[in-house]
């Protein structure tokens, strides 16, 4: 049997998966956290097979607790959950050690597929995702300014896209203000912009916000 453990902020997210998974018969939902918080907490209390980690929580980005839980049990096999069909997000996920990335507009039956692979040690991407992986391999030619960011500086340009000031993110991000403003000077540089609201506006563009 397979033990899954949901993370989740959305209630009604989290039954749907857990209806899905309910008519297999070798897969079993064990528990279900709505924070990175919870799921770090849980993680170190209870032992399961396939964490299912959405990469947008209210309280901690998905891709730091993945870090964190890695860190922690490095065996510990992570599939992340996403809005976001960017390769860019499932690029940064499999770097950070996660086994899968499946976008939450998959089918059922591939979300299935995906935690049978993991859970067996192999690593999974939907088809559609591969191919655009496989495409990106072995050039750079083409590839957006903001695949050159650090994780840090990617999730700071989230949040400033986000309408977060830069001292609300310092303390969303357990950071120093002045830290946050060098990330920032840094995104500006490397994006080639001016401000903020170019900041912005180059989020929205490449769909780099929910």
């Amino acid at each position: 049997m397979i033990r899954v453990l949901i993370v989740d902020d959305h209630a009604i997210v989290r039954r749907g998966l857990r209806q899905i998974l309910a008519e297999t018969s070798d897969i079993a939902v064990i528990g279900e956290a709505e924070n990175g918080v919870q799921a770090v907490k849980i993680a170190r209390q209870h032992a399961f097979d396939v964490m299912l980690l959405d990469i947008s929580l209210p309280d901690k980005n998905g891709i730091e607790v993945l870090k964190q839980i890695k860190k922690e049990r490095p065996k510990q096999v992570v599939m992340m959950l996403s809005m976001h069909v960017e390769h860019e997000f499932a690029v940064r996920a499999l770097k950070a050690g996660a086994s899968g990335y499946l976008t939450k507009q998959s089918a059922p039956a591939l979300l299935v597929t995906a935690i049978r692979h993991v859970a067996a040690g192999k690593k999974y991407v939907s088809p559609a995702l591969a191919e655009v992986l496989a495409s990106s391999l072995g050039s750079d030619t083409g590839q957006p300014l903001h695949a050159t960011l650090s994780d840090r500086e990617f999730q700071t340009l989230r949040l400033i896209a986000s309408g977060k000031t830069l001292s609300g993110i310092a303390a969303e991000l357990r950071l120093s203000p002045k830290t946050i403003s060098v990330y920032r000077a840094r995104l500006l540089e490397k994006l080639k912009l001016s401000n903020n609201s170019a900041l912005t506006r180059y989020a929205i563009i490449n769909h780099l916000v929910d």
